[in-house]
């Protein structure tokens, strides 16, 4: 029976809550199993590299799925602006807006929303909504990361909120703006059908929702739900002892000058409220690491999601016990028109990084060392051979993971802003004409040391096969990932270049003359050139001498430590321990 608001109950019963934020959670989940199966590239399919969400008329988020959380934050601010630019009165049912403006609060310009009201009663009850990175957003080359990049008009075409969809029908003009300046029309076009498949599915399901349970009470219960999730959330903060934290972290050069960036982190813990105050940071740089606002506050938000209770609803109230200060026209909250793009990818996961570290002798049973502290962004396009058509692609790479109390860092899974998963050998030779792999392992000893080590970074060597052009976006190629609590710091990470021939590897700066080793874009690579990509391990957590000795071994024996490092970080020998 559908309740009204007769009927509908004064405490609405836990049951009924848990029923209807499993419902909303799950919609978002199977909006990316959506995503995932009808889209065309492989950021889609295989990275995973989208968000799915859900929010209320007043732009307030009611439900998440578990994606890339770096994007899980942005969209809220994307969403905010979107609905206060346009008001509700300007969408009508079948309406669908695209967005990728960071200066309008989206994450950087490839990520791209689509959102769409969802009707009921002629009134609007929700907002559906998701955020994906395009494999190929219009920028100066190919795959829209160009590690040189002095201005956001540089790095693709910008969309202010605009319907692409009016009614239920295309709008064939926005479709013939996008479509001409995109290398890969055909890609981008099928990825937005996805998207946009992935956002009808969601209505149907709030429809479901609604006719099932009556607006009133799941406009309740919503409401109960964020009340939940903000109670929940400032109770984890008071387990937090009272405090002024502090941290310093840097992005090591902006890919046009060898300038270091500082980022200050002060951290007041305040009984059940945060603030992160990032005065002091750095000014903007000129090259593309700066983060916008929301790139920054979801960085924060990100870190304290991994600090606190997962079983908490995953929804507008989390945020609310959380203040950033970030000010203006800084690393962390760059001024129009500053290039954007590493802002998302390398400046967001330090930041999050930042707050583990300022937080280490606070909870030191619940945080963790720096990742290896970049996304990785390799990216490449051309004409392929086969079809003579245009091609891009965004690689990316697994780092290493910081060890925290009990457990060893991950090795080699994408840093710690994205769940995204690195394209699989199989579909990055089938799908472009590019690359061979040659190599792709874990590499010895580049875990930090520590009672539990850091995880390990890897390497990969690629031989192109056809022209191509390339341009990278790395981090932590000049400074360490630093370990916690006594742990040593992990391994940089490295981007090489040999040219066909030859016998020695060098870097892009001495290869090529470009500014930064690891940021850089479109240079042109000939058949049996190669690459060789060297991502940085995890730091290590707590002090080397305290690790179990049996772990020691067992390090040894899978290749993960060599009998050198276990001598020189822990103390081993051959012939048994020599402390």
């Amino acid at each position: 029976m559908t309740m009204t608001a007769e009927t509908i109950p004064s405490k609405i019963d836990p049951v009924t809550l848990t029923v209807i934020d499993n419902f909303l959670t799950s919609t978002c989940r199977d909006m990316g199993v959506t995503m995932m199966r009808a889209s065309y590239s492989p950021i889609f399919n295989e990275s995973l590299d989208f968000s799915c969400v859900i929010f209320d008329p007043a732009g307030q988020m009611l439900a998440q799925a578990e994606f890339c959380p770096s994007q899980i934050g942005t969209i809220k601010f994307t969403v905010n602006w979107t609905l206060d630019e346009l008001g509700l009165d300007a969408f009508e049912p079948g309406d669908v807006l695209i967005h990728d403006d960071p200066y309008r609060g989206s994450g950087h310009v490839p990520e791209h929303m689509v959102l769409k009201p969802v009707f009921y009663n002629g009134k609007i009850f929700a907002f559906v909504a998701n955020v994906a990175h395009m494999s190929e957003p219009g920028a100066k080359t190919p795959g829209g990361l160009s590690g040189d990049a002095t201005e956001v008009f540089q790095e693709g075409l910008l969309l202010p909120p605009v319907k692409i969809k009016r009614r239920g029908e295309d709008v064939p003009d926005i479709w013939k703006i996008i479509l001409a300046n995109h290398r890969t029309p055909k890609v981008t076009y099928g990825d937005f059908r996805a998207m946009m498949a992935s956002l009808d599915l969601a209505e149907a399901r709030m429809i479901e929702l609604l006719d099932t349970y009556g607006e009133e009470l799941v406009r309740s219960a919503s409401a109960e739900l964020l009340a939940i999730a903000e109670r929940r959330m400032k109770a984890e903060i008071r387990s937090i002892p009272n405090g002024v934290y502090t941290f310093e972290d840097t992005i090591e050069d902006d890919g046009i000058t060898d300038q270091d960036y500082p980022m200050r982190l002060r951290l007041l813990v305040r009984d059940e409220d945060i603030i992160a105050d990032f005065t002091g940071s750095a000014p903007q740089a000129t090259g593309p690491v700066n983060a916008i606002y929301a790139v920054t506050a979801s960085a924060v938000y990100n870190a304290f999601l991994h600090l606190t209770d997962p079983t908490i609803p995953r929804n507008e109230g989390c945020y609310r016990p959380f203040t950033i200060i970030a000010p203006p026209g800084t690393i962390v909250n760059c001024s129009f028109p500053a290039p954007v793009a590493g802002g998302n990818t390398e400046t967001s996961p330090r930041i999050t990084d930042m707050v583990f570290g300022a937080l280490q002798h606070a909870i030191p049973d619940r945080i963790v060392a720096a990742c290896g502290g970049t996304s990785s962004p390799f990216l490449f396009g051309g004409t392929d051979p086969r079809t003579g058509d245009l091609y891009a692609h965004f690689h990316f790479e697994g780092v290493g993971w910081g060890g925290r109390r009990g457990i060893d860092g991950n090795d080699m899974v994408v840093t710690i802003n994205g769940n995204c998963r690195n394209t699989p050998v199989e579909v990055f030779e089938t799908r472009y004409p590019s690359f061979l792999i040659e190599e792709y392992r874990l590499l010895t000893d580049s875990g930090g040391p520590g009672q539990w080590r850091g995880g390990l970074g890897g390497q990969r060597i690629l031989t192109v096969t056809n022209e191509v052009t390339v341009s990278a976006l790395l981090n932590r190629m000049k400074t360490d990932p630093w370990g916690v609590l006594g742990g040593g710091d992990g391994a940089r990470g490295g981007l090489w270049f040999k040219a066909a021939g030859s016998e020695e590897w060098r870097t892009f700066v001495e290869a090529f003359g470009t500014h930064s080793p690891s940021k850089f874009s479109g240079i042109p690579l000939k058949p049996g050139d190669q690459v060789k990509l060297v991502m940085p391990g995890g730091g290590g957590y707590g002090s080397p001498a305290d690790r179990d000795p049996a772990s020691i071994e067992r390090d040894i024996a899978n290749g993960f430590i060599s009998t050198e490092r276990a001598k020189q970080d822990y103390g081993y020998a051959a012939q048994g321990w020599s402390k």
